[in-house]
């Protein structure tokens, strides 16, 4: 139904949220112009990231730990704004890998229904198999840091997962997964750890945590995403607030919950008179 929607020459806009591979083709879709269609279409695409929350060798881990697990494990990971790289500077890492994996171990796996609980499922069977045959290569990748042990067997739970990685160039540093998997990389400094997370072909969301404002300066100027949050979760964005967004492959279109949004669903049209005229006709009732 989609691919006929995006097609039909009756369609002037397409608003899209969902995989890059289909936001693509559906930009790609929308290119083409059929026999009737009067317009030029245009696509609004939200299509995911490789979000990374860098921690700072300053940042205090009371804040940085719970920040971070909210990010990569609330809602299952399931959104495009959730981390899914942790970039670690310096000094902190030990600690900070330590403190996680102990707080990722306490998470509450389970129904929703349960006002405890921290993780619940994904969304289909798909995305179940999808996620845990990434899991399934994470030892081949990087050192499983933490697997979450306690994991109903009956629906699509997924264990929180942390792993650590040498090389950011392994598919679980580059490829979107969608999921409750996070992860972690070693930077040397803030400006390893910025250059790691611009490394990506996405733009959504970033963060730092640091108590330098010299850092944060550095991390809201150059950290490449369309929002940036500091000292606080990277997931949450509030309308009006914190409109939401994001550029590279991560989508096309004004930011949601901004000022501009909406325009885009609006034709812009001029009327001009010359108001300079000799006489005027009658009304004629």
């Amino acid at each position: 139904m989609g691919a006929r929607l995006v097609e039909h020459p009756d369609v002037a806009v397409v608003a899209f949220t969902g995989s890059k591979a289909v936001g693509l083709e559906i930009v790609a879709r929308a290119g083409a112009t059929p026999p009737g269609q009067r317009h030029v279409k245009r696509v609004i695409a939200e299509m995911g990231g490789k979000n990374a929350l860098i921690v700072d060798e300053d940042a205090d881990t009371d804040h940085a730990v719970p920040g971070a697990a909210v990010s990569a494990f609330g809602y299952a990971g399931q959104k495009c704004s959730a981390a899914s790289r942790l970039i670690v500077v310096g000094g902190v890492y030990d600690q900070m890998v330590e403190r996680l994996a102990g707080a990722t171990r306490e998470l509450i796996v389970g129904s929703p229904r349960r006002p405890e609980v921290s993780v619940g499922p994904v969304i289909d069977e798909d995305a179940h198999k999808r996620i845990l045959r990434t899991l399934e290569e994470a030892p081949r990748q990087g050192e499983v840091i933490v697997r979450h042990d306690d994991v109903p067997a009956a629906g699509y739970f997924v264990p929180p997962t942390v792993v650590a990685v040498d090389d950011p160039g392994v598919p679980l540093a580059r490829e979107e997964i969608f999921g409750p998997v996070l992860t972690v990389l070693r930077a040397a400094d803030l400006d390893e750890a910025i250059a790691l997370a611009n490394d990506t072909d996405y733009g959504l969301t970033a963060g730092l945590y640091s108590r330098s404002p010299a850092s944060i300066a550095r991390a809201a100027a150059e950290l490449r995403a369309g929002n940036v949050y500091i000292n606080r979760p990277i997931t949450g964005a509030v309308v009006g607030r914190q409109p939401f967004g994001g550029y590279g492959l991560s989508g096309v279109g004004s930011k949601a919950g901004g000022p501009d949004y909406l325009l885009q669903f609006l034709d812009p049209r001029v009327v001009t008179e010359n108001t300079l005229r000799q006489g005027f006709t009658p009304d004629v009732t």
